[in-house]
């Protein structure tokens, strides 16, 4: 069912105007502007649950979340980037001279970018689920230590 929403939004992008490609554009933009900023805090939040984080009994687990997010980082850099250019070349479908490969070529680009950057965006969020969950129960089990003694 998810194949089929994914397919019909595609197919919908064809009929996007160029002002609909280009806000699209922005708003990518903006969230990925945003998870950048939001990555700071996430890596403080790490570096201030550094101890508990590196404990044995979830060592393994906290490590490849940890990970994950740092290759996040570097994903949401190239996207920036991809997303950055593909705006500037919007110019494209504006400019009024009849280019009909160039212009399929960023038609295609966009429909790419919007599974890409949609996926980037769901993708992220579930592994801040993640990150918060395991400070949830390193600040649990603290508590709990704290209420023993």
């Amino acid at each position: 069912m998810k194949t089929t929403h994914t397919d019909k939004s595609i197919k919908l992008i064809e009929w996007l105007s160029a002002d609909d490609m280009h806000s699209n554009s922005k708003e990518w933009l903006s969230e990925l502007e945003f998870v950048k900023d939001e990555h700071l805090f996430l890596e403080d939040l790490i570096k201030s649950f550094t101890l508990q984080l590196i404990d044995k009994e979830h060592f393994k687990e906290n490590k490849k979340v940890i990970e994950t997010i740092s290759s996040f980082k570097k994903e949401n850099e190239t996207l920036l980037k991809l997303v950055n250019n593909h705006k500037n070349n919007l110019k494209i479908l504006v400019d009024g001279i009849d280019q009909p490969k160039e212009e399929e070529r960023y038609k295609n680009e966009h429909k790419h970018l919007t599974v890409t950057v949609h996926k980037f965006l769901k993708d992220y969020k579930l592994l801040k689920i993640q990150l918060f969950d395991i400070i949830k129960d390193i600040k649990k089990t603290g508590k709990q230590k704290r209420l023993l003694e």
